[in-house]
């Protein structure tokens, strides 16, 4: 398995790409839009300056990095005689589903299918597809170059040599591959998310303020981030997806998510992404901070 195709530039694409091509694997990054193949490119090569200058790789490994690297905005193309293909687009059901249909169809008959999706189910994505035995969910964890989780979620058809096979790639790229099963939200984001959507209650019925609140679960619960400027990391858009796939799955109202949360949202707060989200980063230095906070 050494040619590998990436769906979706975007950040968890790009980390996915760059942990690859830093191993030697051929990449193929596919998106729909060259500007984000361009950006996610220049990602990939920024990082890779970051880690020159801290002198965690030569400036051959960085070379040899981005020429590792192929762009197509063409699918057909981008997946031509690949090992793997880890799908790593917008966290949207119909889209994932249309995808795995067309990879399906494309791709060669030994391909294995994976997902980076945080919360969809692996079963429902792999029904798309005439290979529910290799589809398979590869949930990295963002930055992806420097978090060692990689969440390996079996559907209910994945075969165990498809999950042996993702458990060995996952550890020659050195991260801990840790398999789970297909419920919503796996393990990491049905424990995750409810923490967060909890310290959004918390601050919408006025107990404290976000910097109380964040302050209180960094000291108090040694947690390297408060949850509600996690959330603005992760989007809180994304935050927003990932709870209403738990409150589908499971029908319990403690999954619902807070008001203030899907007003947020909706009035285009997404948090670091859009400039402002409960930490306002458009006229502070605070998005910086956390860039560099989770810098390569």
């Amino acid at each position: 398995m050494k040619k590998i195709a990436i769906i979706g530039a975007g950040t968890m694409g790009n980390g996915i790409a760059h942990v690859f091509a830093q191993k030697g694997y051929k990449v193929n990054l596919v998106d729909i839009s060259q500007e984000a193949l361009d950006k996610g490119v220049a990602t990939i090569s920024n990082n890779l300056d970051r880690m020159l200058a801290k002198d965690k790789i030569s400036e051959s490994d960085k070379i040899n990095t981005l020429n590792g690297i192929l762009t197509y905005t063409e699918l057909v193309k981008g997946i031509e005689n690949v090992d793997l293909i880890i799908e790593a687009a917008t966290e949207n059901v119909d889209l994932k589903l249309r995808i795995f249909k067309e990879l399906d169809v494309h791709c060669g008959d030994q391909t294995i299918l994976a997902t980076n999706t945080s919360s969809i189910s692996i079963t429902l994505i792999a029904s798309a597809t005439q290979r529910p035995e290799k589809v398979i969910g590869m949930h990295f964890m963002n930055p992806v170059p420097i978090m060692p989780l990689v969440e390996i979620i079996r559907g209910y058809n994945t075969s165990n040599a498809t999950t042996d096979q993702i458990k060995k790639l996952a550890k020659d790229l050195d991260k801990v591959p840790t398999v789970v099963n297909d419920y919503p939200g796996f393990v990491a984001n049905r424990i995750l998310m409810p923490m967060i959507n909890e310290a959004i209650e918390t601050l919408y019925h006025g107990v404290a303020g976000v910097t109380e609140i964040d302050t209180v679960m960094k000291l108090g619960m040694a947690h390297p981030m408060g949850p509600l400027q996690l959330a603005d990391f992760i989007g809180l858009d994304v935050c927003l997806s990932i709870l209403n796939v738990l409150y589908e799955g499971f029908k319990n109202p403690k999954y619902a998510p807070c008001p203030l949360l899907i007003n947020m949202v909706t009035a285009g707060k997404l948090g670091v992404k859009s400039g402002e989200g409960f930490y306002d980063y458009a006229t502070s230095k605070k998005a910086e901070k956390v860039a560099n906070q989770f810098a390569v």
